[in-house]
């Protein structure tokens, strides 16, 4: 479904506040909904989809499953199109008489944190290019979450992070917290590296060691 986006320039909640007003009728479509709720509404979903794997170690399996749809997401805002889906999900009505009172209870929180988060470092959040690159980093934190090492501390921490300061640092243009997310996506790689290393090492000693 070829549905462009344009760019982010208001603050998510009122986004969240535009898109509720927007609603009319009994019901509304999957497909209506995410026309409504755009490019920030895929990528706050990326950063709840983190949420747990922010403590030192996550449930092994679930970075699997929520790595997969961050990717999802991410191929969508580089593409600048909505994800694709099955027809019968995208047209399934939802009630809007259940959906909109939830609706107004995550804009009225997402509004407190509008006054922490500003528009900072706009090179990093501005223009279409950047927006790609933004996804593609997206893209590659999903990918180091998916990695099975679940059960490593910090393993999933400090993709999660990354994925987090990205998606929240896109929506309110705040090149800061874009940058930050930058850092983590190196850390997460320095990380892995080291891990592999020590492992690649730890064979060569068992082997040395059963050789001899």
């Amino acid at each position: 479904m070829a549905i462009e986006f344009g760019d982010t320039q208001r603050s998510l909640s009122d986004t969240l506040n535009g898109m509720i007003a927007s609603i009319r009728g009994e019901t509304i479509t999957l497909r209506e909904l995410m026309t409504e709720i755009g490019e920030q509404g895929f990528l706050l979903l990326c950063a709840l989809l983190t949420l747990p794997f922010l403590l030192p170690v996550s449930i092994p399996g679930v970075s699997t499953v929520f790595g997969a749809a961050i990717i999802l997401i991410s191929v969508s805002v580089t593409l600048n199109r909505l994800p694709w889906m099955p027809q019968r999900i995208l047209d399934r009505r939802i009630e809007t008489e259940k959906l909109v009172p939830t609706l107004q209870k995550g804009a009225d929180l997402v509004s407190k944190l509008d006054r922490y988060v500003r528009p900072r470092l706009g090179f990093l959040t501005k223009g279409a290019l950047m927006n790609r690159f933004n996804g593609l980093m997206i893209m590659a934190g999903g990918i180091l979450l998916m990695f099975p090492l679940g059960l490593i501390p910090l393993s999933n921490t400090l993709p999660g992070i990354a994925i987090l300061l990205l998606s929240l640092g896109i929506i309110q243009r705040d090149g800061l917290m874009v940058a930050g997310g930058y850092l983590f996506l190196i850390a997460t790689t320095v990380y892995f590296t080291v891990l592999a290393y020590m492992a690649f090492a730890a064979g060569q000693g068992l082997s040395s060691f059963l050789v001899s």
